[in-house]
Parts: C-alpha cells; sequence; structure tokens
C-alpha cells in the first residue's frame, strides 16, 4: 500500500489534538473588526473543534 499524501492546504488550516480530535480556528478576525465588539473579537481568539459532520471528510485530508 503507497503512502497517503496529506493535503497541504487542510494542514495550514486544521491540527489533530492528542485524543485524534481535528482542531479549527474561528473565522472572521481578519478585517471588518471595527464594527464587532471587542468582546466578539476576544471569543474569536480561541480555537474550536469541527463539528462531528465534517470530521470524516478532514481527516482523510489529514492521514497522518
Amino acid at each position: 500500500m503507497p503512502k497517503l499524501k496529506t493535503n497541504r492546504s487542510a494542514a495550514k488550516r486544521f491540527k489533530k489534538t492528542g485524543s485524534g480530535k481535528i482542531k479549527r480556528s474561528k473565522a472572521g478576525k481578519n478585517h471588518f473588526t471595527g464594527k464587532k465588539a471587542s468582546k466578539s473579537i476576544r471569543n474569536l481568539r480561541k480555537g474550536t473543534l469541527i463539528s462531528c459532520a465534517d470530521s470524516e471528510r478532514i481527516g482523510k485530508l489529514l492521514p497522518y
């Protein structure tokens, strides 16, 4: 069986945790932040886990 290639664009966006779950960063913090409240921008800093529906699809892009 040949080696699987990691999808490089997915590797830059997602990281695997120690337990095997997939972590992502939140969207909407790069620009147009002047109209958002400080509290909402602060909450965008924290990472979160991807949804169960997407985990199998993203997991195939990150085999290792």
